[in-house]
């Protein structure tokens, strides 16, 4: 009971830890879904040159002051995810599905006699990224986690990891952590934890570690369970110049919420090996605010053709982290137990700044019977950040960045047909890996399709689209080079009403 306490009061007392982000967190809050009302979803976010769509401001704020009439708009989607991983010779296929609410916002537009014949405000919430997923790999790999631990752990000196007098083994994991920064911790956790010893225990100034397993190859399970969004709200404005030029701006407010659980399980030693089985858990929480804008313009060029452009500038994201790990084996402290989830790891606020965007956009409009829309993004991802800027993990992990990343073209295609109150719809669109390699993360190809039908003052729309793209998942952000291909397939169901006032 004593132990649990003290525990427990190490994790109010709050430490700052060194900071551990990677490339790994600016791309998961620089990449976008295609999420939103079931209209923009159904023509794939081609939405650049039209307008007219709450979720198409996403892409051009001018498209606001082409809506006609007041109006209200909520959207659900249900979605799944079929990740089939594909890990040391074996398939395993995990389905996922969610439901939420994804959408909701009101647009009002005021009409004048002068040559601006139009202005419209507009705020809307939607879902940036939806991070809620859950996927499994097992399989047998050449690499046990001995290798992650002692990859940490070789250039530590073997005194910085023992306990000093009176000192419990939780609070020395978090004053190490603290003092020393998180490779050590992971030296600690693996001394401890059974998993690797110094080469010389007698030598407190010695720094390098021996593996207490042995194998050929090992049997690995990995689960990653992930939940939380990074949701915006959006505050528009746009005006429309002489019934030809649409002009707007929008000021964009995050808000994000990013939970991640691994568990990582390992036997399969030699018959000789020290150690038999080892368990290791992660947990990751990260929350925190951003802020971006967005200007852009639409030209009408005649009664069918309209052009437009805009820019989206980066998002600068302010997060907190906050972690907890657990580890198990046959040969770990007796007090291992006291490492567990409750005892949580917080670091100082980090700066993520994501690379902005250009949208360029083309569409033909056939008078009230239907339309056609493309779009096109250039996004350069090298030129993302993480900051402070002077602190040097930082400075090494953005020149992995500016070598690794690089600019990701997006095609979007939509179409709409008309007839009496019913409207038909589809669309296609590509979007490009960040990485110089497609070997981290392959392009996303993307089908939809969805209908409309208006009465009175109201209509309802259904989308369905799916994605697919290949994405080598790593275990671990540091230490380990195991990781699973990842076929990733997401099937959208997106449903959406609107109330015209």
């Amino acid at each position: 009971m004593k132990k649990s306490i003290l525990s427990l009061g190490l994790l109010l007392a709050g430490f700052a830890f060194i900071q551990a982000q990677t490339i790994d967190d600016v791309l998961r809050y620089s990449l976008e879904d295609i999420k939103g009302t079931a209209r923009y979803h159904s023509m794939a976010g081609a939405f650049g040159a039209l307008g007219g769509d709450l979720s198409g401001l996403n892409v051009n704020p001018a498209g606001s002051s082409v809506f006609s009439e007041d109006q209200f708009v909520i959207t659900g989607n249900y979605f799944n995810i079929q990740n089939d991983v594909s890990y040391g010779g074996t398939l395993t296929s995990n389905p996922f599905n969610s439901i939420d609410l994804n959408q909701a916002g009101a647009v009002f537009v005021y009409r004048n006699n002068g040559p601006w014949r139009k202005v419209a405000l507009a705020i809307n919430y939607d879902q940036v990224q939806d991070f809620d997923n859950e996927y499994r790999a097992i399989g047998s790999s050449e690499e046990g986690i001995d290798n992650y631990f002692q990859n940490f752990a070789n250039g530590v000196p073997f005194g910085d990891l023992l306990l000093r007098d009176g000192e419990l083994l939780e609070e020395g994991y978090l004053n190490v952590g603290r003092d020393l920064g998180f490779g050590s911790q992971q030296a600690f956790l693996g001394y401890f934890g059974g998993v690797i010893d110094p080469t010389d225990a007698s030598n407190e100034n010695g720094t390098t570690y021996v593996s207490n397993a042995s194998y050929s190859s090992v049997n690995q399970d990995y689960l990653q369970a992930t939940n939380g969004y990074n949701s915006r709200i959006t505050v528009n404005a746009s005006g429309q110049y002489e019934n030809v030029l649409n002009i707007g701006a929008s000021l964009n407010f995050h808000s994000i919420f990013y939970e991640r659980t691994t568990f990582f399980s390992e036997s399969g030693y030699d018959t000789g090996s020290g150690i038999s089985f080892v368990d290791f858990d992660n947990f990751l929480r990260t929350q925190g605010t951003g802020f971006s804008f967005s200007v852009g313009a639409i030209a009408r060029l005649g009664d069918v053709l309209r052009i437009g452009g805009s820019f989206q500038s980066p998002t600068w994201y302010r997060l907190t982290d906050d972690t907890a790990q657990r580890i198990n084996s046959d040969l770990a402290d007796s007090d291992i137990r006291f490492i567990n989830f409750n005892v949580l790891n917080f670091f100082d606020e980090h700066r993520i700044k994501t690379p902005s965007k250009v949208t360029g956009s083309a569409a033909l409009v056939f008078g009230k019977q239907g339309l056609l829309s493309f779009d096109y993004g250039y996004q350069d991802f090298s030129t993302a950040e993480l900051r402070p800027n002077s602190d040097p993990s930082f400075a090494a992990e953005n020149q992995l960045i500016t070598d690794q990343l690089g600019v990701a073209q997006s095609f979007r295609i939509g179409g709409e047909w008309r007839f009496n109150n019913i409207s038909l719809r589809g669309g296609y669109r590509l979007e490009e890996s960040p990485y110089e390699s497609s070997d981290f993360i392959g392009d996303l190809e993307a089908y939809s399709g969805g209908l409309g039908f208006s009465f009175d003052d109201s209509r309802i729309d259904l989308a369905v689209s799916h994605s697919q793209r290949m994405v080598n998942e790593f275990f671990f952000d540091s230490g380990s080079t195991n990781s699973s291909l990842n076929d990733q397939s997401v099937t959208n169901v997106v449903l959406s009403y609107t109330l015209k006032f």
